[in-house]
């Protein structure tokens, strides 16, 4: 065995340590509260527990009793070194430092923000056996008719005045080279690619557009800063049973559920809230634009390079 403990452990306890660090005033006081329990180590007389120990380790799951001793003796070492640092950081007032105060109020309010939906949402329902199937049976270019494919894709950076051109453009070729060939005359910054991606791999929207597609045609979508075109270059049939999936569909629905239920209960928090959007930001009140289509159009012209 030969696991790097220290990596693992060492930046989610310094995060930690950070994060609380502006309750401590005074010089050589901890940074943190010292929870109750056995008291691991000490630094300068501030105490480490053996509950903080526990809680890093919280993020190493499935460490046998050698690992998990190996890890706890690692995790207190770094507890100390970060112990240390913070006390000094603290006697030269970088708790009191303005932008070091800022992060550890916005590393603050995320936390809580965290800890109130985990208590509130509860442990995850597990889906019914009903549910799983029926979400399989649901999903056919996910599963029952699965596919590997090969794709080649021509990502445009371009303003949303010429996606309309660019389009009728992609569907007026006859090829994808003369479709290159156009954007290098149009000054239209592109940038080729290829691969292979499985079908849970590719967004779900657009799965059932590229399952009925026959080699070498071409779709084209919106991106952040353009347009994707993706040629299907060839696919293969990898069906997968029900059975194999069953627990990735399981883990699925929980996460769909705790999902919509973290988004009912902020929609009810907010309803009730006072809130206001000032200045510049006035527009930040206005409900985000819901996000365009997957797929805008389908070129019919647009062939297999040669």
């Amino acid at each position: 065995m030969n696991y790097d403990f220290a990596k693992k452990v060492a930046f989610p306890l310094l995060l930690a340590a950070l994060i609380t660090g502006c309750e401590a005033k005074k010089e050589g006081a901890s940074v943190d509260a010292t929870p109750q329990g056995e008291v691991a180590a000490k630094v300068n007389g501030t105490e480490l527990s053996a509950q903080q120990i526990k809680q890093a380790l919280q993020r190493l799951p499935n460490l046998d009793a050698e690992q998990t001793k190996a890890a706890s003796l690692q995790a207190l070492r770094n507890l100390v070194d970060q112990e240390v640092i913070a006390q000094k950081a603290v006697t030269e007032k970088l708790d009191q430092d303005p932008a070091v105060m800022q992060s550890l109020e916005m590393a603050r309010r995320q936390i809580l923000a965290e800890a109130y939906m985990a208590r509130k949402l509860g442990t995850p329902v597990e889906p019914t056996d009903a549910e799983v199937s029926a979400y399989f049976d649901q999903h056919p270019d996910l599963f029952a008719k699965r596919k590997i494919y090969r794709l080649q894709e021509i990502s445009i950076k371009a303003p949303k005045d010429r996606h309309e051109a660019i389009r009728a453009q992609l569907a007026a070729s006859k090829t994808l080279n003369d479709f290159a060939a156009w954007l290098k005359a149009e000054n239209l910054s592109a940038k080729a690619a290829q691969g292979v991606k499985t079908a849970e791999q590719l967004p779900l929207e657009l799965l059932p557009k590229l399952a009925q597609m026959p080699n070498g045609q071409a779709i084209i979508v919106n991106a952040p800063d353009g347009l994707l075109v993706i040629v299907l270059a060839d696919s293969q049939m990898q069906p997968v049973t029900l059975e194999q999936v069953k627990p990735a569909i399981v883990r699925l629905l929980q996460t769909q559920s705790r999902q919509k239920a973290a988004k009912d209960e902020l929609a009810k928090l907010k309803s009730s809230a006072k809130i206001e959007y000032l200045g510049e930001y006035v527009d930040a009140g206005k409900e985000a634009a819901a996000p365009a289509a997957d797929a805008d159009a389908i070129s019919k012209g647009a062939a297999e390079p040669k």
